[in-house]
């Protein structure tokens, strides 16, 4: 892997929030996911990502999902099912104008549902938008 490549895959694990050694499991996955992107992924976590087979506990969840998939509120808990205290969901969804395009107010409503809000998003793609959703705090 040369400098740059090495540089591109630290800066979309940091853009997520990932660094080296985290544990990353991917749902959704389908031959129209960014490859690269899951690719720099990898490198910057320094290990493959996980499927929805893996019953590790992780520190993140990367969910492809596209209108059609199904209930999003029911995708967001399944997420949920191997996420560690303090983990995150990345929701990634098509761009506007893409086929399967997810409005952003589909997901503002869903996420509470399934105990999860939106804090950010991150330009790690030039086909798909990411979405941080964390767990809702106790009160």
């Amino acid at each position: 892997m040369s400098e740059a490549e090495a540089a591109t895959a630290v800066d979309v694990a940091g853009k997520l929030g990932f660094k080296d050694g985290d544990l990353v499991q991917e749902l959704g996955y389908d031959d129209d996911v960014d490859f690269d992107f899951r690719e720099a992924l990898e490198d910057g976590v320094g290990s493959e990502l996980l499927t929805e087979d893996d019953q590790d506990v992780v520190d993140g969840v990367i969910l492809w999902w596209r209108s059609g998939d199904g209930d999003l509120v029911d995708a967001l808990v399944d997420a949920l099912t191997s996420l560690g205290v303090g983990g995150v969901v990345w929701l990634l969804t098509p761009k506007s104008g893409r086929p399967g395009y997810v409005a952003p107010a589909d997901v503002q409503e869903s996420a509470p549902t399934a105990g999860l809000h939106s804090t950010s998003s991150a330009g790690v793609s030039k086909e798909w938008a990411a979405t941080r959703l964390v767990s809702r705090r106790k009160q």
